[in-house]
């Protein structure tokens, strides 16, 4: 099996890059995990892509976080309160908190990070998530006030979410390259990034967290074939793979040496449509996109399994409502609708799908396949990550792609980036708008919930994507891998309970 494992790496990465997996060897207690994809930078305010979430999960610290339940608690704030209106939310900061070049982390670096933020100059993709934040003032060094122009439910969730983690104020100052030399106060600091290769994180030393990390080193492996990954993993090179095609679940189950950690997942997969685009702008044309997809059959068949829900919110949210059965699986009348289209489909239509993804990879061709099936005329289109990113997700230049929208800790994370106009779909409705705009500024979950189910009927009346659904989530991991968790809503990895029984 080594054998094996060294013909499959040698032939797929080189030579070179063979001998940093270290041959099922380590002179260190570090934990080494598979990963689909390069992350496009490793500054979390910059970038909306979930890779560089999953890393700088271990490399910075939110004011609060989700715990194992999903429930905020504190992290670097230690508690905090609003007023009665919820527009003025003061927070309290532990004392002793060291970031990993040295500073104290006082009030100060929490003001500048969300500056930086804010800063229209920086133009951080994630400022939409913060919502109408007026004012924030460092009250002492321990104590830093948020005041907001009306209330906004959404806050804390954002301030929970890996685009808020906090910043020295002195390399904010300095402009340091945080893409490339991150420096946070996480459990992890930054040794290296080997581009297409490897990141490597050591220890935090004094880590606020009592007994916290368990491990030394965490070491990611960019690895975008499963197979390879699979095979790691079976020999022990990896202790974890982000990825287990549906083909290979009962090997991985089988194995006396690996476990296989099954959940549904909080993503939407999703086939989007840039409605900016004709024929795509047309709701008819869209609908018979819709009626052209067997969506249990894409989940099945490239995601290994999963849930149909018919519109933007996974499945096992609370805010979840059902319109699978909106746009039921119906050749016929796709093709009915494509006819009253007349020459306004007669055109080849793109489908961008990120290459480093062997799900999304088979799904695009599924989906070519029932496109085709109802007379369109449709081809693929492979993308590197961060070029998916900055010209599909960020230029809106395509007509089709395949991804998955993680899950937010509040709704308004993943609806109200329908609200911009400037996010990729192009999409743009009023009442819905305005519906997620009132939903932010209720606290009451009862309320919140009825306006939110209102305007999820819209999306799925309106289907600027095919809503597929929620697929279930298969990661494989040695059975002597213990205190692994990844936060089932943001979909990043938390290593600072991992250890390893029996060694």
């Amino acid at each position: 099996m080594k054998r094996l494992l060294t013909i499959l790496l040698i032939a797929t990465l080189g030579a070179s890059q063979l001998f940093a997996y270290g041959q099922g060897e380590r002179d260190e207690e570090s934990i080494r995990i598979a990963m689909s994809g390069n992350p496009d930078t490793l500054d979390p305010q910059a970038t909306p892509g979930t890779l560089t979430f999953q890393v700088a999960r271990s490399l910075y610290d939110t004011l609060i976080e989700p715990d194992v339940d999903g429930e905020l608690v504190p992290a670097l704030a230690e508690s905090w309160e609003a007023n009665e209106d919820a527009t003025v939310y003061t927070f309290h900061l532990r004392e002793g908190v060291r970031f990993h070049h040295g500073a104290d982390l006082t009030a100060d670096d929490v003001v500048a990070t969300f500056e930086r933020m804010l800063d229209e100059e920086f133009a951080s993709p994630n400022a939409d998530e913060l919502g109408p934040i007026k004012d924030i003032q460092s009250i002492d060094d321990l104590t830093v006030r948020f005041t907001l122009s009306e209330p906004y439910a959404p806050l804390l969730a954002s301030l929970a979410s890996s685009w808020s983690a906090v910043l020295p104020a002195d390399l904010i100052e300095e402009e340091h390259e945080f893409g490339a030399v991150p420096v946070g106060t996480g459990p992890f600091r930054f040794r290296e990034w080997v581009q297409d290769s490897r990141i490597v994180l050591d220890r935090h030393n004094g880590y606020w967290m009592d007994d916290t990390p368990r491990i030394d080193a965490v070491t990611f492996y960019i690895i975008e074939e499963p197979s390879v990954q699979l095979q790691a993993l079976l020999t022990g090179d990896f202790d974890v793979i982000d990825t287990v095609q549906p083909e290979d679940l009962d090997q991985v189950r089988e194995h006396p040496e690996t476990r296989l950690d099954e959940t549904l997942s909080s993503l939407v997969m999703v086939l989007s449509m840039n409605t900016r685009r004709a024929p795509l702008d047309n709701i008819d044309v869209r609908r018979a996109i819709n009626h052209a997809v067997n969506k249990q059959q894409i989940l099945d068949i490239a995601y290994g399994g999963g849930e149909v829900g018919g519109t933007f919110m996974d499945t096992g949210d609370i805010y979840h409502r059902d319109f699978s059965d909106r746009y039921p699986y119906d050749p016929d009348a796709a093709r009915e609708l494509l006819a009253e289209a007349g020459d306004e489909v007669d055109r080849t239509l793109t489908i961008a799908v990120p290459q480093n993804y062997e799900a999304h990879v088979n799904a695009g061709q599924l989906y070519q396949q029932m496109l085709e099936d109802v007379g369109l005329d449709v081809e693929l289109k492979l993308l590197e990550w961060s070029t998916w990113l900055s010209d599909v997700y960020g230029d809106a230049d395509f007509d089709l792609t395949v991804i998955g929208h993680t899950g937010k800790l509040d709704p308004d994370g993943r609806l109200g980036s329908l609200t911009s106009e400037r996010f990729y779909t192009g999409w743009q409705n009023a009442e819905f708008n305005e519906l997620v705009r009132s939903a932010r500024r209720t606290a009451d979950i009862d309320e919140r919930q009825e306006l939110y189910a209102a305007a999820l009927e819209i999306l799925a009346d309106e289907v600027p994507m095919v809503f597929t659904g929620t697929n279930y989530r298969y990661m494989g991991l040695r059975r002597n891998v213990t205190g692994f968790h990844m936060d089932g809503k943001l979909d990043t990895y938390d290593f600072r309970r991992v250890h390893f029984e029996n060694e």
